[in-house]
């Protein structure tokens, strides 16, 4: 099992700010497939990958990185400073 995080507008688009997932996903990108192939909301929120940053763990990381062990990945929006 693994905790699954959204948050902004990736959160309002899924409409969860969470959930417990059982995955196969060896990947972070595989995880992103299964997700949009769930629902057209998951689709949606996971249509630009260039628009998203990912987290495993609370690291900040990329697309291809492995999810054996993760126990939580986390969906947002670049930060943006000002």
């Amino acid at each position: 099992m693994i905790d699954v995080l959204y948050f902004a507008w990736v959160r309002e688009r899924i409409g969860l700010p969470k959930e417990r997932l059982e995955t196969e996903a060896e990947t972070v990108a595989a995880l992103v497939e299964e997700l949009k192939a769930r629902e057209e909301r998951y689709a949606a929120a996971f249509a630009d990958l260039t628009a998203l940053r990912v987290a495993v763990d609370q690291e900040l990381t990329d697309w291809d990185a492995p999810l054996a062990g993760a126990r939580e990945v986390a969906f947002f929006p670049p930060m943006t400073g000002g």
